[in-house]
């Protein structure tokens, strides 16, 4: 009996500590450059890269905290290539109306980076980005890389995939239950 007192004592005392324990915060320094996604099955935790593609990260943080992504449908899935978002009308044609110049890398899209989806001009990415599911190097200094998936890839496994015939489309897609930056949920700021 004095041992169950002491457990729950000390999850009490433990509070947000606990919590913290339970979600993260992700093993970085900067949870500024950390995005907390929420799928249907689970968190995913994105570690964001500043160093390879600033003006990507900065756009990407200035869409989470307006809740453009919250919702947002999985509307392009090739299994065993990518998952694809950031759409909120789920055709692949929409986006947040501002194009961001492509920041290539020397980084590789190994599984669990996240890139920027665009068209066929180099500097056409807007909103649309992809979770890499496994090695795709014909993407390499094509495709903007901006992060890393660093927990929770478990999670992206199980979006639904697309049509094979219909180069990935998604009929009733999953989507982003919600997203944030780290350091705004710890804070108990923006969206």
């Amino acid at each position: 009996m004095r041992m169950i007192a002491a457990l729950f004592l000390a999850l009490l005392l433990a509070g947000p500590a606990m919590a913290q324990a339970v979600h993260g915060p992700a093993p970085d320094d900067d949870p500024d450059n950390v995005l907390l996604m929420t799928l249907k099955d689970g968190l995913v935790v994105i570690q964001m890269r500043p160093d390879l593609a600033p003006n990507h990260v900065k756009r990407i943080k200035e869409l989470v905290r307006k809740g453009f992504y919250d919702g947002s449908p999985f509307h392009r899935v090739i299994p065993g290539l990518i998952a694809q978002t950031g759409d909120p009308t789920g055709t692949g044609a929409g986006g947040s109306g501002q194009s961001i110049k492509a920041e290539f890398s020397n980084e590789h899209h190994m599984r669990g980076v996240v890139s920027m989806a665009r068209g066929d001009d180099p500097d056409s990415a807007d909103s649309q980005w992809f979770i890499v599911l496994k090695p795709a190097p014909d993407f390499d200094h094509r495709y903007t890389i901006w992060g890393k998936v660093i927990r929770g890839m478990e999670f992206v496994n199980h979006i639904k995939p697309g049509l094979a015939e219909a180069d990935g489309k998604v009929l009733d897609p999953d989507r982003i239950v919600s997203i944030k930056v780290e350091s705004d949920v710890y804070k108990g700021g923006a969206r």
